[in-house]
């Protein structure tokens, strides 16, 4: 869609949504833009492109970027290609948020603040706020955080309860620069329908699943086909071993089912249509740790 006219002073930029794995970076960029664009789970690592969420109000546009959770444990092609989106998303932003988690702040939360640019605004977002129940142990445990870097502003919130969005959005519009809108009004993402097609079905695995499959299992959309309003999707779930393919097609193929019925669910939700979808569950070993496929599959 055409970018609305705006004001002379009307605000637009990036927005770098930045922490650990865990903290709810996605579901957060979710919330603020109202709609559900980057995927969540339980499972870390869930988030593994670069997502851009657009949210435009009437003196600003603010275009959220979710990255993923920057990764210390493996050292892989994949979280190395992760990595490097993160490093890139920061080097690119207007204003970063870095997320933790109240109450916790270790030493992940520490390497993830090392990489922020000294000269971009960072705030600081105090995620899961409603889990302590005892608001006196809040401000010191913000102090603590503090103590490690000049933020530009320090805001609790609750994600999943949209506590404190608002606060939060007020203090990311004060640092934006003046700049006309870059998408269209009622744009939500500059990602396909395709790619969040593949997005979905890789969340339904992962809560379906669960901590039995590796995180490098990923997901190939073969096919999209659009007739009208309707979507046909083929989609195929790419494993490392016949035992993670067991896995994921379960018992009488139930576990398949579960996955595709809840993608095609969220997805016609998404796009506003019915959606006929199709997945296969195949063998692919060491895609993950292969550079070549990572940019094949869609990594950058």
């Amino acid at each position: 869609m055409t970018p609305p006219d705006a004001s002379p002073d009307f605000r637009c930029g990036y927005i770098a949504i930045v922490g650990r794995p865990n903290v709810g970076k996605s579901t957060l960029m979710n919330a603020l833009i109202g709609a559900k664009v980057s995927i969540t789970s339980r499972k870390a690592q869930t988030t593994r492109h670069r997502i851009t969420g657009i949210q435009t109000r009437e003196s600003a546009q603010f275009v959220y970027v979710d990255t993923p959770g920057f990764q210390t444990r493996h050292a892989n092609a994949l979280n190395k290609t992760l990595n490097r989106t993160v490093t890139n998303t920061l080097t690119a932003a207007d204003v970063i948020l870095f997320i933790i988690e109240a109450g916790i702040f270790g030493q992940p939360d520490k390497q993830v603040l090392g990489l922020i640019p000294k000269n971009v605004p960072c705030i600081l977002v105090i995620n899961k706020s409603d889990r302590i129940k005892d608001k006196a142990v809040m401000m010191p445990f913000a102090q603590q955080v503090a103590s490690e870097r000049d933020f530009t502003a320090i805001v609790p919130v609750s994600a999943k309860q949209r506590f404190q969005l608002d606060a939060l959005e007020k203090e990311i519009e004060k640092y934006l620069p003046v700049n006309p809108p870059m998408f269209g009004e009622d744009d939500i993402t500059d990602r396909s329908e395709k790619f969040l097609a593949a997005e979905i079905i890789r969340e339904k695995v992962f809560r379906f699943v669960g901590e039995e499959l590796p995180y490098t299992s990923t997901v190939v959309i073969e096919k999209f086909e659009e007739e009208g309003n309707l979507r046909r999707v083929f989609a195929a779930i790419l494993v490392e071993r016949d035992g993670h393919k067991a896995m994921v097609i379960g018992q009488k193929g139930a576990k398949l089912k579960e996955i595709s019925t809840q993608a095609r669910l969220d997805m016609e939700k998404l796009f506003g249509g019915p959606v006929y979808l199709e997945i296969w569950v195949k063998v692919k070993s060491g895609w993950a740790d292969n550079e070549a496929g990572l940019r094949a599959y869609g990594y950058e």
